[in-house]
């Protein structure tokens, strides 16, 4: 029940308060940990293919079990000292591993950023929060982009680690944070992260599954409260939901692109390379500005749906 409530406490700080500034955020530490981990690995295993992926699993054991670990023994120290220190410690991470209102705002950087009309820091505002290359994005891309990943961080930022949080607490969300960390950092197709990025990106894919398609239907409903086409939404959730290289980013990509009448993904560049995508979605109309703000909407909505769900979980885990 503890760590129910510290849920609902740090979903309302994030909220309200976004990314916690000036005080440490262990996805950082995460991230810190990955890079050196990386930089070792690469000097101890053969740099061969299977070398390579020896040491991408290496290195995703020895990530997860710190992410897990550490915080599992902070919160074991503090509840065991009161319960009212456990959960504010809890409550903190919590807030730490949600990142609502910090994709909101970030996403809400680039359309202010057209709105203004400067491509320029439209496309630098984009590139804070997408992995392909921005610096030739026209005002259409750049949107789509937008759009696009507010869908897919729905799931990622959002609905995936609160599922986590209500299942096993704080430790179980930095475990997961830490995998999709791995994910964001070595999980890419070109050198040199295809091999040591191998491990990575399957246990990533194999975290989100649930939760990507949990998001995709909780998204609906959102979209029915938000007076959308859900009828249109569901249809090309059916159609497009595997439109995409990872087996999850298309479920809520996809119905996103149908409660919004857009057509979705396509071509895309990574790191000086053309990646060939299918579409997503209908273009039943122009991609707008506006269709940022609506993401963010249905990114809310969604989000608070997921809390009543996962708040529910864990009162039949407890009870």
């Amino acid at each position: 029940m503890w760590s129910l409530l510290a849920l609902c406490i740090g979903f309302g700080m994030d909220l309200i308060l976004g990314d916690p500034q000036g005080i440490p955020h262990p996805v950082i530490l995460i991230g810190k940990l990955i890079s050196a981990l990386e930089t070792l690995a690469r000097r101890v295993f053969p740099k061969t293919a299977r070398g390579e992926n020896a040491a991408g699993g290496v290195l995703w054991l020895l990530v997860v079990t710190v992410s897990t670990a550490v915080p599992a023994l902070l919160l074991g120290l503090c509840y065991g000292c009161s319960p009212w220190l456990g959960l504010a410690v809890e409550s903190i991470l919590c807030w730490q591993i949600l990142a609502v209102k910090s994709l909101k705002d970030e996403s809400m950087k680039v359309y202010r950023a057209l709105e203004t009309g400067d491509l320029e820091k439209s496309r630098y505002a984009v590139s804070r929060i997408v992995g392909r290359d921005t610096e030739h994005l026209d005002d259409t891309a750049v949107t789509r982009a937008a759009v696009e990943t507010v869908a897919e961080n729905t799931s990622d930022g959002v609905i995936a680690p609160m599922l986590y949080l209500a299942i096993g607490g704080a430790p179980l969300g930095l475990f997961y944070k830490a995998v999709n960390t791995m994910d964001s950092m070595l999980g890419y197709v070109e050198m040199p992260y295809k091999n040591i990025g191998l491990v990575p990106a399957k246990m990533d894919d194999f975290l989100n599954y649930l939760p990507s398609r949990l998001c995709a239907i909780l998204m609906l409903a959102g979209g029915w409260m938000l007076k959308l086409d859900v009828k249109n939404g569901w249809k090309i959730f059916k159609r497009d939901r595997f439109n995409h290289a990872s087996p999850n980013s298309a479920q809520t990509e996809s119905v996103c692109a149908g409660l919004l009448g857009l057509r979705l993904a396509g071509d895309a560049w990574y790191h000086g390379v053309l990646h060939k995508k299918k579409y997503i979605g209908d273009p039943l109309r122009e991609i707008a500005h506006p269709d940022i703000p609506r993401a963010c909407a249905l990114l809310y909505v969604t989000a608070v749906l997921s809390l009543i769900l996962c708040g529910g979980v864990r009162l039949l885990l407890v009870l």
